[in-house]
């Protein structure tokens, strides 16, 4: 530990807070991800069916919404480094929670658990989005796409790989002590960070007032409502209807489902991380509006193509699986995109109202998605799931449609 904080010293302070920022969001992920595997397959193995599994993930997106939209107030009030440091308090006091034993972890036990995993989440997450536009001046605007792609990118890559730490701290150690580890592990990370992480990053010079949650800025307000409708376009058939489509009608067992979302996560992380080069940064461009709508677009036609496969019973198992890996590299770019927009089209001064806004909206679009794809499943099937993610889709591109379309535009105000 002392040669870590001596080795972090040398640097500069610019890359020293953008690396602390990133390990400690690295290290919240991980958890994130390994403690949903958990979740779900304790509650496998007492015989729960994969919907009411689903289920109890609702608090978890719906605390997102809220959290979110307060925590961009309070990063603006008390500073990035304090929301993010209490982010990581909270996800400790959550996995604490579930170090009861087994006769007391009971449903509503477990979804309160998961819903202040959400807030820790989402606090941790709008913090260190935010904190990254705090240490890249606003002509460099390449360079805060570069590194608001790898962040968004490794944290996407390892939540993956935290679905294959839950599952073999699992088989290894067992829930208790797989949940202990953990907390341990991500307690050593707090002090860390409690230590080292700059004391007024993100604080506003002026107070931030509670009515200034809401964005004023109509560019924010349109990016917003696009990703609202993009996530609820990718959550509608992933979360729930995908992985039961899988089991019931592939004949996949826990581990083949499981393991094959993990590596499309880890996939979608990866391709999220070289989506600059991807969109022109080699020619010197950055996204604008432009580049929102024609990314969207791209992906309109991929759910559409894999429900009627199904409908017309035509090679659903390859169409599926190869219209699922282009779907999540096409989505890649287009979340990334969108993650530079936000931060570009952000003030500096209060950046996290800005932030936080927007991924209320991102923690709508999830909730949104997560129940229509347990009610639209069970009533109707995966092909109706898919026309709905299309639908989706297509207002995505209508509202990117009014997006500015030039990536230099007037900051948001508060």
């Amino acid at each position: 530990m002392p040669g870590l904080l001596n080795q972090l010293r040398a640097l500069s302070p610019d890359i020293r807070q953008y690396l602390l920022v990133t390990g400690n969001y690295w290290a919240f992920t991980l958890t994130d991800g390994a403690l949903r595997m958990l979740v779900v397959l304790y509650f496998y193995s007492l015989g729960y069916g994969a919907l009411s599994i689903a289920m109890l993930f609702v608090f978890y997106e719906f605390f997102g919404v809220v959290t979110n939209l307060i925590g961009g107030w309070l990063g603006a009030r008390i500073g990035l480094n304090k929301t993010m440091n209490i982010g990581l308090f909270l996800q400790i006091v959550a996995l604490s929670m579930l170090l009861l034993p087994a006769e007391y972890l009971i449903v509503p036990w477990v979804m309160a658990a998961q819903a202040l995993s959400g807030i820790a989440k989402d606090l941790n997450k709008m913090s260190a989005k935010s904190s990254i536009k705090l240490l890249v001046s606003d002509e460099q605007q390449g360079t805060l796409y570069k590194w608001v792609a790898i962040l968004t990118g490794s944290k996407n890559a390892l939540k993956g790989v935290g679905f294959f730490l839950g599952g073999a701290l699992l088989a290894l150690f067992g829930f208790w002590w797989a949940i202990l580890l953990m907390a341990v592990a991500l307690l050593l990370v707090w002090l860390l960070s409690l230590k080292l992480l700059k004391r007024d990053l993100g604080k506003s010079k002026a107070k931030a007032k509670f009515r200034e949650m809401l964005s004023k800025s109509r560019a924010i307000n349109l990016l917003s409502a696009a990703r609202l409708c993009l996530f609820g376009a990718r959550d509608v058939w992933f979360v729930i209807a995908l992985p039961l489509f899988l089991a019931g009608q592939f004949g996949w067992d826990h581990w083949q489902v499981g393991g094959f979302l993990a590596l499309w996560v880890i996939g979608y992380g990866a391709v999220q991380s070289i989506a600059p080069q991807v969109t022109g940064k080699r020619q010197g461009k950055v996204p604008d509006g432009r580049s929102a709508v024609h990314w969207a677009l791209l992906l309109c036609a991929l759910p559409a193509l894999i429900a009627l496969s199904i409908q017309l019973n035509w090679q659903v198992g390859p169409v599926l699986l190869i219209g699922l890996l282009l779907f999540g590299a096409v989505f890649a770019i287009n979340s990334s995109l969108h993650s530079y927009l936000i931060v570009s089209y952000a003030g500096r001064d209060g950046v996290s109202l800005d932030v936080g806004f927007y991924y209320m909206a991102n923690a709508m679009g999830r909730l949104l998605g997560t129940v229509l794809s347990g009610w639209l499943y069970q009533e109707y099937g995966l092909a109706t799931c898919l026309w709905v993610s299309s639908a989706l889709l297509i207002a995505t591109v209508l509202i990117s449609l009014a997006l500015p379309k030039h990536s230099s535009m007037p900051k948001s105000s508060h």
